[in-house]
């Protein structure tokens, strides 16, 4: 089975994850959300709501599990048994942050990390971008999916 790690803080979940994870599901048997947990982080959202964003969003996709983990992602793959860590790439600066991260996992483990380029429609959402239109009573709808709202 080829099982991949879709890892993220997903503050909030935004159209350019979906796009991801929903290719990914044509690659993979098993995709784990995987929601990192850094207490040193200040969230938009609780966990609790981050979670409940994306199963309400992947409610009717069965190879889709959504989880939550602290540490490293190699180790939390080794525990899930995946072989891969799926990520999405916007734009050269991605890759560059994205590259470095993904032979540092390769020298601490055997995982092998997976690269989907965004859609172009889509490449320019960040949740970083999804929080300043938010926080400046923007309208952010239609750069998440119809799960995420803000109460």
């Amino acid at each position: 089975m080829k099982k991949a790690i879709f890892p993220g803080s997903f503050d909030p979940l935004t159209l350019g994850h979906v796009d991801i994870i929903e290719r990914g599901v044509t690659v993979f048997d098993e995709i784990i959300i995987a929601i990192g947990i850094n207490a040193d982080k200040k969230y938009m959202f609780s966990l609790q709501e981050r979670k409940k964003f994306i199963q309400e969003t992947f409610k009717h996709e069965p190879k889709i599990k959504v989880l939550t983990y602290k540490g490293l992602t190699v180790n939390f793959c080794r525990e899930q048994n995946a072989n891969f860590i799926l990520r999405g790439l916007r734009n050269p600066a991605d890759f560059e942050f994205e590259k470095a991260i993904a032979h540092t996992n390769r020298k601490l483990s055997e995982i092998e990390t997976v690269f989907l380029l965004t859609s172009s429609g889509k490449s320019y959402i960040s949740s970083s971008i999804v929080r300043d239109v938010i926080r400046n009573d923007g309208d952010y709808t239609g750069l998440v999916p119809n799960a995420v709202r803000v109460k």
